[in-house]
């Protein structure tokens, strides 16, 4: 029995990869934990321009701080780009890791300019990375800009940056749009060679006695996987691309269900947040076993059968489901008029 599996042209020893998240991904000595541990291959925590240019704002605001008191200051401090603030510490990040795991890397790149999205793209290949994925996080919020025209300028930033690099590249979307089967498709068509679903947004909070608003991390749950399951079996086979589902994946028979949705791979971070990286072999021993005991000899022979394409009702994924759901729920504390 095997648990290999191929994604973005990649053969991987199983579909446990790591997703992007800087407490796992930033340590190098955590890199090597997560091979040994088993993890399939790593995607790094992002690169963000925005990051960058508010660091080269900042420096350049020190640099210049004071010095039109004195008129021999004016030309004494360099330029900052001297100072080498921008991306170089994650391009080195990349090719560290490249020496010392033997698994594939994938870098992860949050743009705030096509020329952004562009140049960075470039060195993180020239770097090393097997492939990278296109971290889209952003929260449109300009009343003048249409749905359409924030898709359109997703798909530029995709062209743009599959025209400028050979290696694999993989979106991470959001769920957020109006016909997400229709963007899929539209990102597949654009050079994509994966599709990572979903992103989670996370949501700032309000403390009421400093009334400021802060930053509030939320770990996944299980329950959030039901969204990203659902959109991966609809788009199998009718979008080609590879999926690696993201988000609320904690146990073996989560990967088995996004497996049978049809993910080639699956991410895993919450759960290795919670119970520390070496929780990841126990899932992969756990994976064994459900597929020895249910008879399944290779991950292949799982993929897809509960796609929306394999499944005997298709409508399941869609609004039947729904009404059914309806239907067919009944809080303990509802008293009908049948038992009255």
């Amino acid at each position: 029995m095997t648990l290999t599996t191929t994604y973005l042209g990649m053969e991987l020893r199983s579909p446990l990869v790591v997703g992007a998240a800087a407490p796992l991904t930033e340590d190098l000595d955590n890199l090597k934990r997560l091979e040994d541990a088993g993890a399939a291959a790593i995607v790094l925590h992002s690169l963000f321009e925005e990051q960058i240019q508010h660091d080269v704002l900042e420096l350049h605001h020190h640099l210049e701080f004071g010095t039109h008191s004195f008129a021999e200051a004016l030309t004494y401090f360099p330029e900052p780009d001297i100072f080498h603030v921008g991306p170089e510490a994650y391009l080195s990040h990349v090719r560290r890791a490249k020496e010392l795991v033997k698994i594939p890397i994938i870098a992860s790149l949050n743009g705030n300019t096509t020329g952004g999205w562009i140049e960075y793209a470039r060195q993180i290949e020239q770097a090393g990375a097997d492939a990278i994925e296109l971290n889209i996080y952003s929260i449109p919020t300009d009343l003048d800009r249409s749905g359409a025209d924030v898709e359109r300028e997703y798909l530029e930033i995709v062209k743009a940056v599959r025209a400028a690099v050979t290696i694999p590249v993989a979106i991470k979307l959001s769920p957020y749009f109006t016909n997400m089967a229709y963007t899929a498709k539209q990102f597949a068509d654009a050079g994509a060679n994966g599709l990572t679903l979903f992103n989670r947004f996370y949501q700032p909070d309000i403390d009421i006695d400093e009334l400021e608003v802060r930053p509030h991390v939320l770990l996944s749950t299980p329950q959030a996987m039901r969204l990203p399951m659902r959109w991966i079996a609809i788009l199998y086979k009718r979008v080609n691309v590879d999926f690696a589902a993201t988000s609320g994946i904690h146990r073996a028979t989560d990967v088995v269900r996004m497996l049978m949705a049809g993910a080639k791979v699956t991410q895993l971070v919450s759960v290795l947040l919670r119970h520390g990286i070496e929780h990841l072999r126990d899932i992969e021993i756990d994976l064994q076993q459900w597929l020895e005991e249910h008879e399944y000899e290779s991950i292949q022979q799982l993929q897809g059968t509960m796609s929306q394409a394999h499944c005997p009702n298709p409508s399941e994924f869609e609004r039947a489901q729904y009404m059914k759901a309806v239907q067919t729920f009944h809080p303990n504390w509802l008293v009908t008029s049948e038992h009255a």
